[in-house]
Parts: structure tokens; sequence; C-alpha cells
């Protein structure tokens, strides 16, 4: 019997998409946050820029 993968079936369970969603709505708000602190002078973000290892 062959194994079904989600991304293979139409149906999805709505709580997955929504809390996809909501993962996708918190990581935008941090990285918002990130470049609004650095505006002010507070370093708080990651050292990955486009993928890129950058140092301080």
């Amino acid at each position: 019997m062959p194994v079904l993968r989600g991304e293979d079936i139409g149906l999805v369970r709505p709580y997955l998409v929504a809390f996809e969603g909501r993962q996708e709505e918190r990581r935008q708000r941090a990285r918002r946050r990130e470049v609004w602190l650095a505006v002010h002078g507070v370093d708080i973000g990651s050292r990955l820029i486009h993928g890129v290892e950058v140092t301080a």
C-alpha cells in the first residue's frame, strides 16, 4: 500500500493551514522588529542576511 503525502492530497486540515500562516506572520513580524530596532541602533538580528553570514 503506497504512503500518501500531504502535498499529493487536495484535502488539508484547516488548523494546519492556519498554524503555518501564523508561523509565517510571526517570522515576518520578527524580521520587521529587527529592522526597526536596527534603524534605532539596536542589533538583535541574526548574522545571516540573504543567506550570507555577516559579521558585526
